[in-house]
C-alpha cells in the first residue's frame, strides 16, 4: 500500500497496554507516525519503537501546549491527531484514503466521531456517535489552541469537512480509571476558570450534577450502554459538581488573600468523592 503524505502525531505517557493498538491502525497507509512521550515510567517508548513510530520525549507542556509541539515535529503539513487510547476503524482508514486520492483535501480541516467503547467491551454502544472533533487538518492553516487545560484546533474562518466514520476511543481501562482521570481534569480546569460570584456558584453547585446527568445520560444517549452507560453518566455529572467545589474553594483561597473573605465554605468533606483535593492561592 502506497503511504499517504500524512503524520500522524499521538501524545502519550504510561500507554504501555494500549498505545500498540492506536499505531497499528495508522502505520500502514500514514507516512509518518510520531509519538510524543511526556516521560513515561513503563515501557510505552519501547512499544512505540517497536511497532515503527519516531519517539521524542518532551515533559509536559499542557494539553494543547504538549500537542502544538507534537505538530511541529511531523514531517508532513498534513496531520492526523490521536490520543494514545484511540483507534482509527478500517472504515475512517478508507475514508482518510480517498479523500487524499486527487491530491490534497479541499478543505483544511475535518472532523470525526470518537466513539466511547466501555471497558470490556469490543465496540462502541449503539448510538454511540455523540462527539465530533477536528483531528485531520492542514497545520499551515489551523492548529491546536495554546492551553494548558483545553486541546482543540481552531479553525477561525476555515470551511470543516466531516468524516463519517468514527474512531474507536477506549477512553478508560475501569471505572476507577475514570474516576481518576476526571479528578485531575475537573482540579486542572477549576484552577483556570473564571470566579464567579458566591451565588453564582452556589446555584451551580445545586444544578451541575442534574443537569449534566442528563446531558451525559440522555442527550449524549448513555442509556443505550445499560448499566454501564448509566454508571458513566453518573460518574461524569459527579464530578462535574466537584469542579464547582474546587472552583468555590479556589475564590475562598483568591479573596482570602485579597482580604476580602472568610475561609472555606465546607460544603464537601474530602472524601467526597476523591480526597485529593487540590488548591490555588493566586494573587490580586
Amino acid at each position: 500500500m502506497t503511504r499517504l503524505p500524512l503524520s500522524c502525531f499521538i501524545i502519550a505517557k504510561n500507554e504501555a497496554d494500549r498505545i500498540a493498538q492506536t499505531i497499528r491502525s495508522v502505520r500502514a497507509w500514514a507516512d509518518d507516525v510520531v509519538v510524543v512521550d511526556g516521560e513515561s515510567s513503563d515501557n510505552t517508548v519501547q512499544i512505540a519503537l517497536r511497532e515503527g513510530a519516531r519517539v521524542i520525549t518532551q515533559s509536559w507542556l499542557g494539553f494543547g501546549g504538549q500537542k502544538r509541539f507534537a505538530e511541529d515535529q511531523c514531517r508532513h503539513d498534513w496531520v492526523l491527531n490521536l490520543d494514545a487510547d484511540e483507534v482509527v476503524t478500517p472504515a475512517l482508514k478508507d475514508e482518510i484514503i480517498a479523500l487524499f486520492s486527487d491530491g490534497a483535501p479541499s478543505k483544511v480541516a475535518y472532523r470525526l466521531s470518537l466513539e466511547l467503547v466501555y471497558p470490556g467491551a469490543g465496540h462502541p454502544r449503539p448510538w454511540a456517535r455523540d462527539h465530533w472533533y477536528v483531528r485531520l487538518y492542514d497545520r499551515r492553516q489551523v492548529r491546536f489552541r495554546d492551553s494548558p487545560v483545553h486541546d482543540s484546533v481552531v479553525t477561525e474562518e476555515h470551511a470543516v469537512g466531516n468524516l463519517y466514520a468514527p474512531a474507536y476511543h477506549y477512553s478508560y481501562r475501569t471505572f476507577t480509571d475514570l474516576k481518576r482521570k476526571l479528578a485531575g481534569r475537573m482540579r486542572l480546569s477549576a484552577k483556570y476558570a473564571n470566579r464567579p460570584s458566591k451565588p453564582i456558584l452556589m446555584a451551580r453547585l445545586l444544578l451541575e450534577f442534574p443537569i449534566n446527568f442528563f446531558k451525559y445520560y440522555a442527550i449524549r444517549r448513555h442509556f443505550t450502554g445499560a448499566f454501564k452507560g448509566l454508571r458513566h453518566a453518573w460518574i461524569h455529572a459527579s464530578y462535574r459538581q466537584l469542579r464547582v467545589v474546587y472552583m468555590w474553594r479556589n475564590s475562598d483561597a483568591y479573596w482570602s488573600n485579597c482580604g476580602l473573605a472568610a475561609h472555606g465554605s465546607g460544603l464537601m468533606t474530602e472524601s467526597q468523592p476523591n480526597s485529593a483535593i487540590g488548591s490555588t492561592s493566586p494573587a490580586c
